[in-house]
């Protein structure tokens, strides 16, 4: 991550090896680009997960599919260079889903071990509502809520806008865009994502 809150692109990498089973692999690469230093690029820090389902939404009520997902940031990028953190983080969250028919709704929070100076742990949570609106094409609106991660720090309240485009059964657009409700000016003003989904296997 920049000094402006850029985050460079990472391949999202994840495989349902089990039933009720996906292994995650995030790696990514990394720059720094602090005013008046030399820019920095290189290889940043590795993000591992494994979620699972451990029950699974009936389509004739209301009983949702709810999965643990926990993760580790791994500190492989160099932190001298400001390519990395220096220390692992976790993150230990629920989420929740239901589907009724074209209409999509998921979410839930967990919380964030983060170690480092200045910094402290904190809780996350988000919601979202997607409906389909053509064969190809879901849009949804995301509601967050995190408190302070560093000392000093504020909490944060604020929305995504976005969805998914399908070129086809393997290829897949991601975008959205929001910004903070809630202390906007010290925690987002603007934020986007853009993103190539891949899917295959059986």
């Amino acid at each position: 991550r920049a000094e402006d809150g850029t985050v460079p692109p990472s391949c999202d990498c994840n495989y349902g090896g089990l039933p009720n089973v996906q292994l995650h692999i995030q790696p990514g690469a990394a720059f720094d680009r602090e005013t008046g230093q030399r820019f920095q690029a290189g290889f940043g820090d590795l993000e591992l997960g494994l979620k699972y389902r451990f029950i699974e939404q009936d389509k004739s009520n209301w009983v949702p599919s709810v999965a643990v997902y926990p993760l580790l940031e791994i500190p492989t990028g160099s932190a001298p260079r400001g390519l990395g953190t220096g220390t692992t983080h976790g993150f230990v969250p629920i989420w929740i889903q239901k589907d009724f028919g074209d209409w999509t709704t998921f979410g839930g929070g967990g919380y964030w071990i983060n170690p480092g100076l200045g910094n402290k742990n904190f809780w996350f949570a988000g919601w979202v509502l997607q409906r389909k609106i053509f064969a190809n094409l879901a849009l949804g609106v995301e509601l967050y809520h995190q408190t302070p991660d560093e000392i000093g720090g504020m909490q944060t309240t604020g929305f995504n806008v976005g969805g998914t485009y399908d070129f086809n059964d393997n290829f897949h657009l991601l975008f959205s865009f929001g910004r903070a409700i809630q202390h906007r000016k010290e925690t987002n003003e603007f934020s986007w994502y853009l993103g190539l989904q891949v899917t295959g296997g059986n």
